[in-house]
């Protein structure tokens, strides 16, 4: 009976702090028990801070490629000659990129005149996206994969599209998707070709598209894409040659 006070004043104070801390110092009076009731007590405490295999970090697949290539010199100065022939900078203009080791771009645009047979514009340009493996997020090649998705609908959006056929391109990186559409503007009806390509963890992502002006005649939809699929084999390329 003289334990009695102490006790009730142990069990109050119990009650007041979180349950976690209940179960490991609090689940019995001490004055009570035996050493043995002591020693489970402390082995379940143990028990209960190791991690579960769910806790456990999840190992992912590394990440195929560490670099990009230069993006202006993915595509060589031979393809980018012949699919923009009076290109305003023949080297390319670089895209503005705070971090070149996950992304960066280039594109090359000009009009050809040809005088009395009109104008022909002409636009390439390629981007290159590079994900990390990450144990939160998921492999490289599958933050790939997901933002390969993210980016066709994308073009599959295009605001005033017309014509627009999208197909699986073959031959280029581990998958690829082409997509070929019309834009009226300025006028003049544009021809566009995108291709959206996954090579390991990089994504490439290119555009081609021209122009006919003056009366000159619109370029073809199988011109255009022949071209865009020239140049994305090329860039694609790049990325392995980048890593080795």
């Amino acid at each position: 009976m003289q334990r009695s006070a102490p006790r009730l004043t142990r069990i109050l104070a119990c009650a007041a702090v979180p349950v976690m801390l209940v179960v490991a110092g609090c689940s019995s009076d001490s004055s009570d028990s035996g050493s043995g009731s002591g020693s489970k007590d402390k082995a379940g405490a143990s028990a209960s801070v190791t991690p579960s295999p769910s806790q456990t970090t999840k190992a992912v697949e590394p990440a195929r490629f560490a670099k990009l290539p230069q993006a202006c010199k993915a595509v060589t100065a031979k393809t980018t000659a012949a699919l923009v022939p009076k290109a305003k900078t023949k080297s390319g203009t670089p895209a503005v990129s705070s971090d070149l080791a996950s992304r960066g771009g280039c594109s090359w645009n000009g009009l050809d005149d040809k005088g009395v047979k009109g104008s022909q514009y002409r636009w390439l340009d390629v981007s290159f996206y590079r994900y990390d493996s990450d144990s939160s997020l998921g492999s490289g090649q599958e933050r790939a994969r997901e933002n390969l998705a993210k980016e066709l609908a994308k073009i599959e959006a295009t605001p005033s599209a017309k014509k627009l056929r999208t197909t699986t391109a073959t031959g280029i990186g581990d998958e690829a998707t082409s997509v070929s559409y019309q834009v009226r503007k300025t006028d003049e009806d544009f021809v566009y070709g995108s291709i959206v390509a996954r090579t390991g963890n990089v994504l490439v992502l290119l555009s081609y598209n021209g122009a006919g002006y003056a009366g000159a005649a619109t370029p073809s939809e199988k011109t255009v894409m022949d071209g865009a699929v020239k140049a994305a084999k090329e860039a694609v390329a790049a990325v392995a040659a980048a890593n080795k």
